[in-house]
């Protein structure tokens, strides 16, 4: 059985930027040990595998190289663009089925951008973690939320934000999150974030999308703005335009193909 590969960076107008992610389309899913072992060798922040199950309809699966997770935006934005370039242009939306986190309605919206509507998260005010401030490098946070999977974190600026250094063996022992999630008011944006998930492989993510369905509400309240500029500062870098659509969160962001090929699994044993 031979599949074929798909690498794109996404939230991103320009190679070697924004977040890269692995797509493989499938007619139906391989079984999850091979699908862990595609991604493990893949070694992105996520591959995702995609089925075909209608025109505008998919069903849609995501791997780190350590796991399986519920959400990951920025390789559902990397699934659409190469679905989308590869298949019927005359698509207004594709409704990308999850395992766990609902379906997510990407509208392409020209020139390699796409909208992605996701569920709301609202960000619960909660008092910080015993050994927050270890695992921050001794910083202290504005506030403190959590969401479904990640802490959140609000920190005083930019500047601040850019030198963060996290201690990730404490960060990984924080067994309850999935992993953390900092923001600052941002110098040229809206707002600024960075993510990390060492529990799943990863220090720091370069571009989470769906980190920033809990930083849109917290944002959109703050700001008091329903449309905000938010940048990803990781080393590579990512944009994203986060609009609250009522319960919704829509996230609009560019891709590139980096690399298309296929996977010789004959020989997988």
């Amino acid at each position: 059985m031979n599949l074929p590969l798909y690498q794109v960076d996404a939230f991103t107008e320009t190679l070697f930027g924004g977040n890269p992610a692995a797509v493989v389309p499938v007619q139906d899913f391989p079984p999850d040990e091979l699908m862990q072992k595609i991604a493990t060798e893949n070694n992105l922040s996520e591959t995702a595998f995609v089925a075909i199950r209608g025109r505008g309809k998919f069903n849609i699966r995501w791997f780190t190289p350590a796991s399986e997770v519920r959400l990951c935006g920025h390789a559902t934005l990397a699934s659409a663009h190469i679905l989308y370039q590869a298949g019927d242009k005359k698509l207004k939306t594709m409704r990308f089925k999850t395992q766990e986190a609902g379906t997510i309605v990407v509208r392409p919206e020209g020139n390699g951008r796409y909208s992605m509507d996701f569920a709301a998260e609202v960000p619960q005010p909660i008092r910080s973690p015993k050994g927050l401030r270890g695992i921050l490098g001794g910083l202290k946070p504005e506030a403190v939320f959590a969401g479904t999977d990640d802490i959140l974190v609000v920190l005083k600026n930019q500047k601040q934000l850019s030198g963060l250094s996290p201690n990730f063996p404490m960060l990984e022992a924080l067994k309850k999150y999935r992993g953390l999630i900092a923001t600052a008011p941002g110098k040229k944006h809206d707002f600024v974030s960075r993510c990390f998930y060492p529990a799943y492989g990863i220090d720091e993510d370069p571009v989470t999308g769906s980190a920033h369905t809990l930083l849109t509400p917290l944002w959109s309240k703050r700001l008091k703005k329903k449309k905000m500029e938010a940048r990803q500062i990781s080393a590579r870098g990512g944009e994203l335009i986060c609009e609250m659509k009522g319960k919704k969160v829509r996230l609009t962001g560019s891709a590139v193909t980096y690399l298309t090929g296929q996977m010789l699994l004959d020989s997988e044993g």
